[in-house]
């Protein structure tokens, strides 16, 4: 028995607004690890965050033979209602028409994207870790097998793709992500890679996270505005398209905490967006009822120390510890990301070498600690 099951995919937020928003003539290359085997394929694309139609003028799936190249014999052509192009309505998210193309048992992939006419380049997550990053060339590069050297750049910014579909076996399943900037960065990755390593693997992950985004508040001005939707905007729709899931492991809330200034410091953020430590439960809550609507298991991830970030003052530290300690006794599954990062002698802060340098985003060393714990979570 065969059933579609996401092996891959990241949300939809909104680009960092600056005068160069419009591109065309450029070709996007995204190389994507599958964890399991298939043998059709289907593309969800997102213009949500878009306030125009794009055009996406060809696609292509084929082999990856590295980064940038591919295998052109195997290349294949996606299609929509039968047509090479497609053209998007602004808030809209469509998926391609199923195309047979074998992918093997950890295959490498590449999805190549066509932009011919100008096109608002809105709908956009940056994402990075070792599994993740793509790249732009000049022209029209889906049919070619090496990305051309002095016409590329490398881009840890996903447009409009949002996330690849397997028809494989129905025993295979996946993992969702959910958060923020800390789940935008690399422990879903080395997460991926832990399922990867084990040969008997039936799960796949799939990031739904964007950098700044909060569980209660969202900014309208174009200066913040690249920091995201809020939590009644986005988790339905994200963990909805999500095919073959089970269950979902949310990490948010830390930005409800730290953003609100005042608006003497900054005019953006008053201290009015900071809720209550009730009012921040009842947020998760809401991510916890949908959840349940849609049959998942909730894996509910703590908040990581603060101590030394920009804002850092004693009543965030508290409403931090009010929601951790929530968290650890509110029914579901908790995997304690905090009581492992922090300091035995100071808990408000990273233990040694588990600090990026910014003291609110973790190391490498600590994405890979984080990645193990909800490994072992998942694996109970």
């Amino acid at each position: 028995m065969s059933r579609w099951v996401t092996v891959w995919g990241n949300a939809t937020s909104i680009a960092e607004r600056r005068p160069e928003n419009y591109a065309r003539d450029i070709t996007l290359r995204y190389p994507i690890k599958c964890a399991f085997a298939g043998d059709k394929i289907r593309l969800h694309f997102s213009n949500f965050c878009g306030t125009e139609p794009v055009t996406l003028n060809q696609v292509t799936v084929a082999p990856a033979e590295s980064d940038r190249e591919i295998n052109l014999k195997d290349a294949v052509l996606i299609t929509f209602s039968g047509k090479e192009s497609v053209t998007i309505g602004a808030g809209e998210e469509i998926f391609s028409d199923e195309i047979d193309f074998r992918v093997k048992p950890l295959g490498r992939i590449s999805v190549s994207i066509y932009l011919k006419d100008f096109t608002l380049m809105r709908s956009a997550v940056v994402i990075t870790g070792p599994l993740s990053g793509g790249f732009y060339s000049l022209g029209n590069c889906t049919m070619k097998s090496v990305l051309p050297l002095n016409g590329t750049r490398s881009t840890n910014t996903y447009y409009f793709l949002t996330g690849v579909d397997l028809l494989t076996n129905d025993k295979n399943r996946c993992v969702i992500c959910y958060g923020d900037s800390i789940t935008s960065q690399s422990w879903p990755d080395y997460l991926a890679l832990l399922c990867m390593d084990d040969p008997y693997n039936k799960t796949a992950i799939v990031r739904r996270a964007a950098s700044g985004t909060r569980v209660l508040r969202e900014y309208s001005c174009i200066t913040y505005e690249s920091y995201g939707l809020c939590g009644k905007h986005r988790f339905e729709r994200e963990i909805s398209t999500v095919s073959g899931a089970d269950a979902v492991i949310i990490q948010q809330g830390i930005n409800d905490i730290i953003h609100p200034v005042g608006t003497d410091v900054n005019p953006f953020r008053p201290m009015s967006d900071l809720p209550a430590l009730n009012e921040l439960e009842d947020g998760l809550k809401y991510y916890f009822d949908i959840a349940k609507k849609y049959s998942l298991k909730i894996y509910a991830g703590t908040l990581l120390p603060i101590k030394g970030w920009r804002t850092y003052a004693p009543f965030r530290e508290d409403m931090k510890n009010g929601v951790n300690d929530w968290l650890r006794t509110c029914g579901h599954a908790c995997i304690d990301f905090e009581k492992a990062l922090r300091s035995e002698t100071d808990p408000a802060a990273f233990k040694e070498g588990y600090d990026s340098g910014d003291r609110l985003h973790p190391s490498e060393k600590a994405y890979e600690h984080m990645a193990r714990l909800a490994f072992e979570e998942l694996n109970k």
